[in-house]
């Protein structure tokens, strides 16, 4: 091991070590909610998870027959999204046919 590892781990020891008190908080100003919302977690520089969507997905839970998800299952990865497409042009047609 190089020497100048040696001198970074006990360091990092020392960071680890640390408690921090009530008086270190002072100088801190306080987060609003408005910095809190603009906040990114990143790592290395770069955004850590996906982006947010302008309309983001809802999780539900759906009971479905078995057919029906043997069938999507089949087709492989992405059956969820291929079921949500199917749902959204029936609706997209029914919407259609009101306007009709």
């Amino acid at each position: 091991m190089k020497k100048s590892n040696r001198g970074i781990r006990s360091a990092l020891r020392r960071v680890d070590k640390h408690t921090i008190r009530p008086h270190e908080y002072e100088d801190a100003p306080e987060l609003t909610n408005a910095q809190l919302a603009r906040a990114v977690v990143s790592k290395g520089g770069r955004p850590v998870g996906r982006p947010r969507l302008a309309q983001p997905k809802e999780p539900v839970k759906l009971r479905l027959d078995a057919e029906i998800l043997t069938h999507f299952r089949s087709t492989g990865p992405g059956w969820q999204t291929r079921i949500n497409e199917t749902l959204l042009r029936a609706t997209q047609r029914a919407q259609s046919r009101k306007r009709a």
